[in-house]
């Protein structure tokens, strides 16, 4: 299949005269601990956000769905917390938790009320510090259990949900750690022994290996004292090195045919592309909103209402640590054939290939783009997330403020790469 070069050139926008920009202050403890903290006295309200540098990326062949399970264990009690009240403890205080795992990260969060800061920090530190203290092989075999009924639920049972997993093996090779889902085999989560479980978190879930941001209505002398006084007494642990595993091009392309009990058929393509923050990100995830970003883009106008083929269209470029992968889903109506909308996409990425989209396109994207992200910091909880998320990526606590009035993501830029050899997939009923 011939490479497609897309010489696509984000503007500046107007909002690139303006700064965004959240302040905080960051410090580290003698044990490694990163914190950041953001005030924001607008609500009587606080986010402690916890980003663990691991997620599946990190996990070996054989050992998979280690870092979603903890996800689910560390809810489960630790040294001075027994089992069922860590929840209890915050909504009694007003408070809501939540945690998620992807392939580079873990993340756990709490939103309280402004005077609950000191306990979501107790319990955030008592877990990390404490949980091994409570491990047991029944407290394992109930979250085993949990994380399986999970992947039954969301992925074997559900339609159209092997997807991941599917995408997953075919963009990276079997050595690469992005090659296996996120929530693991079951035979990986079967054969997980309780010393294989406790010797992961051992590794990866110490202070070191760790960012706290705390965002909200709180005061930053005193989030330090709270701090140190409930996580200082952490041991460090050994260092963590972020995976840095290259994988190889895709030598050609691919057709993978999957068929399920599903109404509608579903053709999938799928590139790989580039890290998060790299040159060409920003201009990906423009791409992805020409192409399917609504109903005004380009495939939505087509195959929904134009042709009357399709009954949903969507792309997002996911951006990681190691690469990224550039999703493009149809669904069409029933009875339509799936040569038809693969060609479509396939012919509107030529023509943009051909003809770079006009300013007034290009804009609207990048208008978009920034919308969202500015959206995302309205709340305590989103300012925390995205301090962290920058933190992790990018390195800097001044990366936020420098590269946001661009585009929301890296600065503007023209995309040099190639989307090479695709990788397209199919349901069909």
């Amino acid at each position: 299949m011939k490479r497609l070069l897309l010489p696509l050139a984000l503007l500046a926008a107007p909002l690139a005269a303006q700064d965004v920009n959240i302040p905080h202050t960051t410090f580290t403890l003698p044990n490694g601990l990163r914190v950041i903290v953001a005030e924001d006295k607008s609500t009587p309200i606080a986010a402690v956000n916890v980003w663990y540098h691991v997620g599946s990326g990190f996990e070996q062949p054989g050992r998979t769905g280690f870092a979603h399970l903890f996800e689910h264990i560390m809810f489960e009690g630790s040294a001075n917390v027994p089992e069922g009240d860590f929840d209890k403890l915050l909504e009694a205080a007003g408070g809501n938790n939540n945690g998620s795992t992807t392939q580079d990260r873990t993340n756990y969060y709490a939103i309280v009320p402004s005077n609950a800061v000191d306990l979501a920090l107790w319990l955030e530190a008592d877990r990390m510090g404490g949980l091994l203290q409570t491990m047991s092989p029944t407290k394992l075999d109930i979250q085993r259990d949990v994380v399986k009924n999970e992947r039954r639920q969301s992925y074997e049972n559900r339609p159209y949900g092997m997807l991941q997993e599917i995408a997953a093996e075919a963009l990276y090779p079997k050595s690469h750690p992005y090659s296996w889902s996120t929530i693991g085999s079951m035979a990986d989560l079967t054969s997980a022994t309780l010393e294989d479980v406790s010797g992961f978190f051992r590794t990866y879930y110490v202070p070191n290996n760790a960012v706290l941001t705390v965002a909200g209505d709180v005061n930053t002398a005193q989030v330090r004292q709270l701090v140190e006084r409930y996580f200082g007494w952490i041991p460090r642990g050994p260092d963590v090195a972020k995976p840095r595993i290259q994988a190889p091009q895709i030598p050609a392309t691919r057709y993978i045919t999957r068929e399920d009990r599903v109404t509608l058929p579903q053709v999938n393509i799928l590139w790989r592309t580039s890290p998060r923050f790299s040159p060409d990100e920003a201009a990906i995830d423009a791409l992805a909103q020409i192409l399917a970003g609504g109903k005004s883009s380009r495939l939505y106008q087509r195959l929904v209402y134009t042709e009357q083929n399709a009954q949903m269209v969507s792309a997002f470029n996911w951006a990681k640590l190691l690469s990224g992968d550039l999703f493009m889903t149809v669904r069409g109506k029933q009875n339509v054939n799936l040569n038809v909308l693969e060609r479509a996409v396939m012919e509107e990425i030529a023509k943009i290939a051909a003809t770079p989209p006009s300013a007034e396109e290009l804009q609207r994207v990048v208008n978009s783009i920034q919308t969202e992200f500015v959206g995302s910091l309205e709340t305590v909880g989103g300012k925390a997330d995205q301090l962290n998320s920058y933190m992790y990526y990018g390195g800097s606590r001044g990366w936020p403020r420098r590269t946001l009035p661009a585009t929301g993501h890296s600065p503007p830029p023209t995309f040099s790469g190639s989307l090479g050899n695709t990788l397209p997939t199919r349901t069909e009923s």
